[in-house]
């Protein structure tokens, strides 16, 4: 679904009637406010949930991409935790592999990229601190958020979680760029390294 254009999405989620519209409408069409500090996931999950699974991942991907859209525009919608969880519940949830994904943030904390870095199986995903390091000096970011999913439900950090968090914090700390934050999306579920004061 990421690689598909807004029109496509909406092809898939309203058939012809899609053309007519754009994420922003999309949004508004299901009375959802996808902006700084409101919550679009609760509401979309009730609308859509009688929808068939290709809508349902149609609409979640453009969800996401609203967010990220507000994302680039505003520091404030990633300073709001519950955008950031939102924003993270439609990139990992629901995916039967587990995916380390960064937010590279400018140095206003606006985003300048999502994207996943590194996939791995049901239980385990590898990751090499140096490709991070490189990707985050490609993009000249001054910040950035982890985040991966347990495909298993639990959203408890393992030790190798935490041992890969110190590690991927101190090698960019040599290039100036901050961890704001490790998040472990399991289902529903999303939890916060900073806010359990394991950064």
């Amino acid at each position: 679904m990421k690689k598909l254009s807004d029109r496509e999405l909406l092809s898939i989620l309203l058939g012809e009637e899609g053309e007519s519209y754009s994420m922003r409408s999309l949004a508004e069409l299901f009375g959802l406010r996808v902006m700084r500090h409101e919550k679009p996931i609760g509401v979309a999950e009730e609308v859509l949930s009688y929808a068939m699974p290709d809508r349902l991942m149609a609409a979640r991907e453009l969800l996401r991409r609203a967010l990220e859209e507000d994302f680039e525009e505003s520091s404030e919608s990633m300073s709001s935790p519950a955008s950031v969880r939102d924003y993270l519940r439609l990139f990992l949830g629901g995916q039967e592999f587990e995916s380390f994904v960064a937010l590279w943030l400018d140095a206003q904390h606006r985003l300048i990229a999502g994207m996943e870095l590194f996939r791995g199986t049901l239980t385990q995903t590898s990751v090499y601190p140096r490709e991070v390091v490189k990707k985050g000096l490609a993009l000249n970011a001054a910040a950035v958020i982890f985040a991966h999913n347990h495909p298993s439900g639990v959203a408890e950090p393992s030790q190798s979680d935490r041992m890969l968090t110190d590690a991927l914090k101190q090698a960019l700390s040599l290039v100036d760029i901050r961890v704001l934050d490790h998040f472990i999306v399991a289902d529903t579920t999303v939890m916060s390294f900073a806010e359990r004061g394991l950064i």
